[in-house]
């Protein structure tokens, strides 16, 4: 299975996150965004986040140090 990471991604690292947090909410019961399939939850996970349907967003520290 290889994807292609959108753009909206800033790092594979990001991407993998985003589905690995999807992957435990559609385990826990939550509904697919890509209707129902028999397949397990981490590959949906992967898809959703591959076809960009996974909303997220990255949290800033106001109080953490600035560096240059």
């Amino acid at each position: 299975m290889i994807f292609a990471i959108p753009d909206e991604y800033d790092s594979k690292f990001r991407f993998c996150v985003v589905a690995g947090k999807r992957a435990l909410q559609i385990q826990a019961g939550a509904r697919s965004e890509l209707g129902n399939g028999s397949d397990k939850p981490a590959y949906i996970a992967v898809r959703e986040a591959a076809a960009n349907l996974i909303r997220w967003r990255t949290l800033v520290d106001e109080n953490a140090p600035q560096y240059e």
